[in-house]
This record gives C-alpha cells, structure tokens and sequence, in this order.
C-alpha cells in the first residue's frame, strides 16, 4: 500500500476518533448544566460544541507533543502501530458509551499505543519518562479534580452562607461562564491527542521530517470534536447528571469551576488528562462536601473498573489488531 493510502487511511480514522471523543465527552461539559435547568440540552451542546473547536487555536500544541514523541521511541512507531491504536480506542469509546458509562478516551489511546508499540518492537520501545508522565497525569488528575470539587464547593457554600435562594438565578447565570471555560480546555485537551496522532502519521509515513503540527491539523481535528460534541452522548450525559445525586445550580456551577482549573492547567503544561474522570470526580467532590451520604457511591464504582480496565484492555485490543493489520498488509 502506498503512503499516500496509508495517509488517508490515517486521517479518516483518527477524525472518526475525535468525533467518538467528543460525542463521548460532551457529557463532561453539559450534564450538570441540564440536570441543574441552567440551560436547555440542545443549547448546552451548541454552547459546548462552538467552545470545543475555539479551544484548540488557544491553548497550543503541548499535549500534541506529549503524545506524539514522549510515549515510545521513533523507531518503534510505525503506521501500522498509529492505526492500530486509533481502532482499538475507538472500539472501547463505542463499547463503553454504549454501556453507559463514563470512560477515558486518553486512558484509550495511551493503551492503545503502548499495547501496538509491544507488539512491534517489545516493550524496550516505550520511553520510561513520558509514560510516567503520560500516567501520572491521567490518574492523579481525577484526584485533584475531586480535591478541587470539594474546595470549591466549600468556598461557594461561604459565600452564600447568608444568601436566599434567589442566589440560585446567579448561580445559574454563573454556569454559562464556568460551562465555557470547561468546554474551551476540554477541546484544547482531547482534540490535540488526534492532532498528535495524525502529525506522528505524517513523520512516519515521510510527509514530515520533524514533529511539527499543521495548521490544517489543528483545524480538522477541532471540527471533528466539535461535531461529536453537538451530537452529545446523552447516555453518560445521563450518568453525570443524575445518577451521582440529584444536582443543584450550587453543585454544577462549582464541579465545573473545578474542572476547567484542573483540565485547562494540564493542557499548559503539556498533560494528556482524562476529562470524564476529572469532571465525574469534580461533581463527587462537590456533592461529598454537601453531605457525603446524598452521594451514590456505587455509581462510581462503574467508573473505576473502567478506569482501571481501559489501559490494558485497549492495549491488548491493539496488539491483536496490529497483526491483523500485518497479516493483511503482507497478503496485500
């Protein structure tokens, strides 16, 4: 096959990924908004949409760099490894929002190039610092997003401490604001992991000498989240909205305060995070710190199997499929 298939072959797929992760995530900027009456769902989701392709133009390329050469050696990443990551991360978004359940597209991803990257080359390939990085970031950034929840429910519940309950008008006000701060890191994190995907295609495949992301990148890759994102995942959008506890304008508008700090920080210094964990651990930690017993602990349950199952699954996902992919290409 030549390059130029193989190129069309990439960009087709990993748009088809951006578009699942958007779709996927929409939940994580719009659930509270409705759930809480702020907004209506459609005008939640156009809101979240034009936010997620204004996001990547913003806040640079670093996460793209992170994932595109701090994950495994050059000489290892072939395009046979990128396609194979791109289809078993998108197989587990379909599986899990099919279910219901709130997973990370990053978590996906990550398995998903290291599982290819094994398979290929042994797991000498894999640069020991980025993963570190790469891992770090994704399963210590739900924490602080709960930690972050919890204070800034806090600092709100004191400022409001004397207020009557008209205060929820502003804090429904407040929503909007917060909502695109949210939606501007959430696309300015999530959309620059395909713009890595696609610019690793363009070094491997001879397009590019250096890893260096087009603007026509940038560009393709935002429209493709936003559009995922205008659709909406209304079954995870259910989940985060309602399930946790029942939500208030107070609790929505400080889970996605806390969010849209820990996301947008991450995107700066060039962390690949998952933003369903973040955002679901924000909206526990807000409800925990009105009264732990209103929250539904067991739904986070679903959530940490997920959370822990993503990496090796879509790295087991990848491997099968990279010699599949082999199997094929040889016969061809």
């Amino acid at each position: 096959m030549s390059a130029e298939y193989w190129l069309v072959l990439l960009i087709v797929i990993s748009l088809c990924f951006d578009f699942l992760n958007g779709f996927n995530d929409s939940a994580n900027v719009v659930a509270t908004m409705i759930s809480s009456r702020a907004m209506s769902g459609r005008a939640a989701l156009t809101l979240a949409a034009i936010a997620n392709f204004v996001g990547p133009f913003i806040f640079g390329v670093a996460v793209a760099k992170t994932i595109g050469n701090g994950v495994a050696e050059h000489s290892a990443i072939t395009i046979y490894v990128v396609v194979a990551a791109l289809l078993s991360a998108s197989v587990w978004n379909i599986v899990t929002w099919y279910s219901g359940i709130p997973s990370s597209s990053s978590h996906g991803l990550i398995g998903g190039i290291s599982g290819a990257v094994i398979a290929g080359s042994g797991f000498h390939a894999l640069k020991l610092p980025g993963i570190i990085k790469v891992v770090t970031a994704l399963f210590v950034s739900p924490v602080i997003g709960f930690v972050f929840g919890w204070i800034c429910m806090a600092l709100v519940k004191r400022l409001l401490k004397n207020a009557s309950p008209k205060a929820d008008i502003g804090l429904k006000a407040g929503q909007l604001p917060t909502a695109l701060a949210l939606a501007l890191s959430h696309g300015a994190n999530d959309a620059q992991k395909t713009m890595g995907i696609i610019t690793m295609g363009l070094v491997v495949l001879g397009f590019q000498q250096e890893f260096i992301v087009p603007y026509w990148v940038v560009l393709v890759s935002a429209i493709a989240i936003s559009a995922g994102t205008a659709l909406g995942g209304w079954r995870i959008i259910q989940t985060l909205g309602g399930k946790f506890y029942r939500i208030r304008p107070i609790h929505s508008f400080s889970s996605q305060l806390a969010s849209a700090l820990v996301i947008m920080t991450a995107s700066f210094l060039g962390g690949p995070v998952s933003t369903t964990h973040v955002v679901s651990m924000s909206i526990l930690g807000a409800g925990a710190n009105d009264k732990i017993s209103k929250v539904r602990w067991s739904v986070l349950e679903e959530i940490l199997y997920a959370w822990i199952l993503t990496i090796p699954v879509t790295a087991t996902f990848s491997a099968i499929i990279y010699y599949i992919i082999i199997l094929i290409s040889n016969i061809f």
